[in-house]
């Protein structure tokens, strides 16, 4: 067996009328010889079959057999064309289809040896010499072997150089198996990859005359031809993983985050249930997060230090009330409270909203570690109620959110949402960072990119208040007065609201003037609902700022009413104060008649 490397070798076999049926039974045997001396298959050798005279036919192509008893079968049914000597026609049918891509020819990069054997008996009837050139050009090594009448000139013509290894001339058809045996020889060559260092990392090929490297599934080869690197499978993106893509020697496979399964699709990832394996302990409710659980008590009670069982509570203290403004606890139940100068709304919980303005709100939220998942959970909730008190839109109040532990994360700029609905939905997907506090990146973040125009913020020339709200439970990890002085000098209105370990010498650093109006402090994440009510009332900017003039009718309405009332109350008072008067008098004049009628009896 020929222990070369893979060729791709086709066949072009004269059956013009000048050969006789028993000499084309010698040419099938020739055929049958070499093809039985080589290694074929779909990554070894493959082989094909054309036959010619003055027209072309394809026996077999590249792609079509990979097995020497389907290839021989074929060749036995071949029925001679018996016409005339059409070699021209035959190099370029060669050229132009037989080694092509689509009829089973491998790749030139590969460097696969090109073969094509033309057997012919006789003297071409079109010219050779240029359609020869352009194979030979193309990359295909021809071999030609002319048998008793051929024409040895035209033979030259058409083999590759060097003509003494490429050019053969067999006396008779009968001697043409004998030849097979020698040109077997010839096609095959030595093992050059036994002969030579080739230096291949992983598999060297041998050709007739040289040799290649070849790298094993799930590597490509390098550009040095010789050492082979791992295919990187997730590189172009089209793998689907909904969470994270892990490469393996050619291939890839889905992985999801810590917290998450995979599904059935190998794709998508669904959170574990955590509270589903029913060992939670939670006296009221369970939450499932992607590490964990944790455990929530229904509205009116407090969670305990245990993190698990519940105590009741004054109903205002939780997070689930909705009151926009204030509200007001009573024995086992609770009513919402407006601001003067604004009326309760008919769903008991919303106030009528005057004079709210034009501002950029960008927040500044912490999720370090120390803050925990359950608390960031709430830390949310915490932002979507002050979302809850803006008229957001494009041209009204603009909001972004950022998030830093050991870095920042911009989880959306100012001009990415354009309506609450919007902005509480992303808020609630964002995602908890963990690690550190590093407070002080996370205001030179906001100052250098978060209030830029190009993350949305309106230019100053257009007077648009820009308010940032800095939100942290703990000390932080690095200086934090240079960022908070910028903050300010660049027009940030700055707000600080503090949570369990803030330190408050930091928070008064960063909020504004006057800093009792710009600083907030909870001791604790479940009963942080007065800070939203103090946001308010300070949020607001002043009348008149902004694109749009704002006129607040409230200010004016509650202004007139309380005056109204006043007067008629002063009013009253000094009816009343006029019939006292009156009744002190007449009832002095009585006691005066009295004592006058005691003194005349005595």
């Amino acid at each position: 067996k020929c222990r070369t490397g893979p060729l791709d070798i086709v066949f072009v076999i004269d059956s013009s009328r000048s050969v006789r049926p028993f000499e084309f039974e010698t040419m099938r045997r020739f055929m049958m010889d070499i093809i039985g001396s080589l290694d074929v298959g779909p990554n070894a050798t493959r082989v094909g079959v054309i036959q010619y005279s003055s027209q072309v036919q394809n026996i077999f192509s590249l792609k079509t057999f990979f097995t020497r008893a389907d290839m021989e079968k074929a060749i036995n049914s071949i029925v001679p064309l018996a016409q005339g000597t059409m070699t021209g026609l035959a190099i370029q049918y060669a050229m132009n289809v037989a080694f092509t891509t689509q009829e089973g020819a491998r790749p030139l990069h590969k460097k696969i040896p090109r073969i094509a054997i033309i057997v012919t008996d006789g003297r071409p009837q079109d010219r050779v010499t240029e359609v020869a050139t352009q194979a030979r050009n193309a990359g295909i090594e021809i071999y030609a072997v002319g048998i008793q009448r051929a024409d040895m000139n035209s033979l030259r013509a058409m083999a590759s150089p060097p003509l003494e290894e490429h050019v053969f001339l067999v006396e008779s058809f009968e001697l043409i198996q004998q030849f097979g045996k020698q040109f077997q020889d010839k096609l095959c060559g030595v093992d050059t990859c036994m002969e030579q260092e080739h230096s291949c990392q992983h598999s060297c090929i041998s050709t007739p005359s040289s040799f290649y490297c070849e790298c094993n599934p799930g590597y490509r080869l390098n550009v040095d031809g010789k050492t082979c690197s791992p295919i990187d499978a997730c590189a172009d993106g089209r793998h689907g993983c909904q969470h994270q893509c892990v490469s393996t020697r050619g291939s890839y496979s889905c992985r999801c985050r810590v917290g998450y399964y995979l599904n059935q699709d190998k794709r998508t990832c669904s959170m574990i249930d955590y509270c589903s394996f029913g060992n939670h302990s939670c006296q009221h409710e369970c939450v499932s997060i992607p590490k964990g659980h944790y455990c929530r008590c229904r509205s009116g009670f407090t969670l305990q230090p245990d993190s698990r069982s519940c105590r009741a509570t004054d109903l205002c203290n939780g997070v689930d009330h909705g009151c926009e403004f204030k509200c007001v606890s009573t024995e086992g139940s609770y009513h919402c409270m407006c601001p003067e100068g604004q009326q309760l709304q008919a769903d008991g919980k919303a106030c009528s909203k005057c004079g709210a303005g034009h501002v950029d709100l960008v927040m500044v939220i912490d999720g370090s570690k120390s803050v925990r998942p359950q608390n960031f959970e709430l830390v949310k909730q915490f932002v979507n109620r002050i979302v809850d008190l803006l008229e957001v839109s494009p041209h009204g109040t603009r909001v972004g959110l950022v998030q830093y532990s050991s870095r920042v994360r911009t989880e959306f700029p100012l001009n990415k949402y354009h309506s609450a609905d919007e902005i509480k939905k992303a808020v609630m997907e964002v995602e908890y960072m963990e690690k550190g506090t590093m407070t002080g990146l996370a205001l030179k973040h906001m100052v250098e990119h978060s209030f830029s125009e190009l993350e949305g913020a309106r230019p100053l020339s257009h007077n648009i208040p820009r308010i940032g709200l800095v939100f942290t439970d703990g000390r932080s990890q690095d200086d934090i007065s240079e960022w908070a002085r910028r903050a300010k000098e660049s027009g940030i209105v700055m707000f600080a609201v503090g949570v369990g370990k803030a330190v408050e010498e930091e928070l008064r650093a960063i909020a504004s003037e006057p800093v009792e109006q710009h600083f907030s402090y909870s001791a604790d994440f479940t009963t942080m609902t007065h800070l939203v009510e103090n946001f308010k009332l300070n949020i607001c900017p002043e009348e008149g700022k902004g694109e749009t003039e704002i006129r607040s009718p409230c200010e004016c309405e509650a202004l007139v009413q309380f005056q109204t009332n006043t007067v008629a109350i002063l009013q009253s008072l000094t009816e009343k104060n006029i019939l006292w008067a009156q009744s002190l008098a007449q009832m002095t004049a009585r006691l005066e008649d009295l004592e006058k009628q005691i003194a005349s009896k005595k």
